[in-house]
């Protein structure tokens, strides 16, 4: 084989990679924060697809991502889909204000310190990633757009339907 070849072959075989999803595959990363019903570890939902939303009781386009994930919670939470959403607010009462106006029916952690969106390199709210079963970081969003919701509910059945 020459060396074309085989770097055509080489070259091939990267693309088929990564867009298998197995290339470069970055790790989520881990955290442990407060919840409304206990310590909330990313490792806990090991072998469940996360769809991971940071958010905040200022943020309007929040408003209208929390009924999508709901929908999303309460239609694949039986198929492996668990929603946490991490509230970057400083006063949890602003939290707990937003949450009384518009319901999560989430999982909710609390990261008043601002510590987790470093590490996911959060600019914009609200941003979501969707974590694989594997741990692995798949897809981020950052925003929330009703247009990109049907496109965003593919991508969670794609991973739910990977084993």
């Amino acid at each position: 084989m020459s060396v074309l070849s085989k770097s055509v072959v080489t070259a091939l075989f990267s693309v088929i990679l990564i867009y298998s999803g197995h290339a470069n595959a970055a790790k989520a990363p881990a955290f442990s924060l407060k919840g409304d019903r206990g310590q909330i570890n990313l490792q806990k939902y090991r072998g469940k697809v996360v769809y991971l939303d940071f958010w905040a009781s200022w943020c309007v386009p929040c408003r209208k991502s929390f009924p999508w994930m709901n929908k999303m919670q309460a239609k694949y939470k039986s198929k492996g889909l668990v929603v946490i959403g991490i509230n970057l607010d400083e006063s949890q009462a602003d939290a707990k204000n937003f949450l009384k106006q518009v319901p999560g029916n989430f999982t909710m952690a609390y990261d008043p310190n601002g510590v987790t969106p470093g590490k996911y390199k959060v600019e914009v709210m609200p941003t979501s990633y969707l974590i694989d079963r594997r741990g692995n970081l798949v897809h981020t969003h950052r925003g929330f757009k009703k247009s990109k919701a049907d496109k965003m509910e593919a991508e969670i059945q794609s991973l739910l339907n990977k084993k």
